[in-house]
């Protein structure tokens, strides 16, 4: 007899917290209090029909203890904890409650607890995948699954100053039913031209020491603390980008910044919020793409040292890339003319990025190219957080049609400048600085 998990409203308030009983004393939590008690605490919450005021403060405050200026774009402790006891969660219930007829999880980008009910199913039926139902985003909206033989496991690692853009994929076939899903209205604005990644297993990401290429983005610090290399023995990086932008090059040793982490864990985040519409994932390495290939595509760049993106961003004008900073070409009211990362001026750690977001037309006008990146790699994870965040995206969307003639349609092309607080190499939540329409 085999099982699938069916959302129900059914249950009771012994079986929710007979589920949470059992969660909570697992191996898995039982070791981590400050866990246990941010998934008690929520769900009581939720038992007490106070799930409209959960939200990231009020848990800082509340489990995390901290005080009544608790900052959440400085201080992620929330998203960070939530995102391992999602973990924790899928953990649990792939090895001690495998067998459990009820299941609770904790959505991406929500504080509510959902349960879902598992079912005995016939294995010969239309369905034989064990899929939990998960609210949407503004709480409908399920996809359903006839076969999940999830297609990549990937491992980005990326160097400045063309050190490199590497990522490996293993792909299996994979049969997909597609359900009656769509993003939140949000979302769609921005999202629908494109045709989606899928949903990605979870993806640990190494934090290689590597030296990447210093920038004008760079403290006084950092540079001091470079290696130089005379530019005529790399011949190697003669096509990147920062052969053109960098008269010298310096090398500095990062664990953080040039990693291509935060877009690695962004495409996480975009393959999530697209696997639930049911669609499929792309992913190719930057150096096996050709013109042509962009051509012919909806495309998304994550990261901007990679050559592509270079290339597409040369001929828009407002905001500018280069040499590790934003210019901002025709300053508007209470704008900067540069915008550069901010540091600690005593552990030289960055405090703050800038990133770029931009929706271009392609050569074939049916296509759109997507660029998002930051001037540090938390600046593209910042980003692409706030482009799968519904209640964000409604800001920019707003912001975005106050440039159009009617005050109430987005342009089709544009630029946005975003900024994120990064505490220990941790972006905070991303917000607009400033936003341009692109010409057609």
């Amino acid at each position: 007899m085999a099982y699938r998990y069916s959302a129900e409203n059914g249950f009771s308030l012994y079986e929710k917290r007979e589920e949470l009983r059992r969660v909570i004393q697992s191996k898995h939590f039982a070791n981590s209090p400050k866990k246990s008690r941010f998934l008690e605490f929520i769900a009581e919450q939720t038992f007490q029909g106070n799930s409209d005021k959960l939200n990231e403060y009020l848990i800082g405050t509340e489990v995390y203890e901290r005080g009544a200026d608790f900052d959440q774009q400085r201080d992620p402790i929330v998203r960070v904890q939530a995102h391992e006891i999602r973990r924790l969660l899928k953990k649990y219930y792939e090895e001690d409650g495998g067998e459990s007829l009820i299941r609770m999880e904790l959505p991406p980008g929500h504080y509510v607890p959902v349960f879902s009910r598992m079912t005995p199913h016939d294995p010969d039926g239309a369905q034989t995948a064990m899929q939990a139902a998960e609210e949407a985003w503004n709480g409908a909206g399920r996809l359903g699954v006839n076969r999940l033989l999830l297609a990549a496991t990937m491992v980005l690692a990326c160097g400045c100053a063309g050190l490199g853009f590497l990522l490996a994929r293993r792909a299996a076939p994979a049969q997909v039913q597609h359900a009656a899903a769509t993003l939140p209205a949000n979302l769609d604005w921005f999202w629908h031209p494109f045709v989606p990644p899928a949903d990605a297993p979870l993806i640990v990401i190494p934090n290689h020491p590597l030296l990447r290429a210093a920038h004008g983005g760079d403290s006084e610090q950092t540079w001091a603390s470079g290696h130089e290399i005379p530019k005529a023995s790399l011949p190697e990086f003669r096509d990147t980008i920062h052969f053109r932008e960098l008269k010298r090059f310096v090398f500095v040793p990062s664990l953080t910044d040039f990693t291509s982490v935060g877009e690695t864990l962004g495409l996480v985040d975009l393959c999530e919020m697209f696997f639930r519409i049911g669609d499929t994932c792309r992913v190719q390495q930057s150096r096996l793409l050709d013109f042509d290939e962009i051509k012919d595509n909806n495309v998304i760049l994550l990261g901007g040292n990679q050559s592509w993106s270079g290339r597409v961003f040369l001929n828009v004008q407002g905001f500018h890339f280069q040499d590790g900073v934003i210019i901002n070409s025709n300053p508007r009211p209470g704008e900067k003319a540069l915008y550069k990362p901010e540091f600690d001026p005593v552990t030289n750690q960055l405090t703050r990025d800038y990133a770029l977001v931009l929706m271009l037309p392609n050569e074939r006008k049916a296509n759109r190219v997507l660029l998002i990146y930051g001037i540090y790699t938390q600046g593209s994870q910042a980003a692409i957080e706030f482009l799968t965040t519904p209640e964000k995206m409604a800001q920019l969307r707003a912001a975005l049609a106050e440039l159009s003639p009617d005050h109430k349609t987005p342009p089709q092309y544009f630029q946005v400048l975003l900024t994120t607080t990064v505490e220990n190499a941790v972006p905070g939540n991303a917000t607009v600085v400033a936003v341009r329409t692109v010409a057609n």
